[in-house]
């Protein structure tokens, strides 16, 4: 007993603190750094960012031009909003991980994977799906006319995807098209047909935006 009192008396003398006196600081540390984060919350500004959810919260979304109020839960994504609360299935939901694009949709005229995008994020934007497009529209007609589908499940997310880059690539080439779209995916392989619509769409949009 006596050699283990001064085996603690010698680490004492050596490291200059003991292990109650290091527990003791610890604990001291632990309250003041509590008493901080606590006063650094209460002094946070009034328009700081707050938690929402898990529960359903109102999220407002102006889809083809017309607004709808929803009550979903924070982690529901846009895709998933549109096609099981606003019955709106063009989008369709294949990979579920933004690799495919046949959940595309237009945001604020950019095309967007619908499944990677959080309804509540898309809160404040313009979003246009396949459904906002007549069926003589100048995309779906060259789709139609150049067999650039055949299962159809990529199709409605390669018509958006394609109408967003027609809009701003209106005198387009095939090998244009083909990086313009290349995050879209048509596994019936229908890239051919689907070149030859874009390009002919691009340049009947051109026209009828200069009518």
């Amino acid at each position: 007993m006596a050699e283990k009192q001064r085996g603690r008396a010698s680490d004492r003398l050596r490291s200059g603190i003991s292990r109650r006196d290091f527990l003791r600081g610890s604990g001291a540390l632990a309250a003041a750094t509590a008493l901080r984060t606590a006063t650094e919350a209460a002094a946070a500004p009034a328009g700081a960012a707050s938690v929402v959810g898990p529960g359903p919260v109102p999220v407002t979304l102006t889809v083809n031009g017309q607004t709808h109020r929803l009550k979903l839960e924070p982690r529901v994504t846009l895709l998933d909003a549109l096609r099981n609360h606003l019955d709106l299935t063009g989008a369709k939901k294949v990979c579920d991980r933004g690799t495919c694009g046949a959940c595309t949709v237009l945001l604020d005229g950019a095309p967007v994977y619908a499944c990677s995008v959080l309804a509540i994020d898309a809160q404040g934007h313009k979003i246009e799906t396949v459904e906002a497009l007549s069926p003589d529209h100048p995309m779906i007609q060259a789709f139609v006319d150049h067999d650039g589908l055949q299962c159809g499940f990529c199709t409605p997310g390669f018509v958006m995807a394609a109408v967003a880059f027609a809009r701003q690539n209106p005198e387009c080439s095939e090998e244009d098209v083909c990086r313009g779209l290349s995050g879209n995916i048509c596994r019936c392989g229908t890239y051919v047909g689907i070149r030859e619509a874009v390009v002919e769409a691009a340049r009947k949009m051109r026209g009828a935006a200069n009518a």
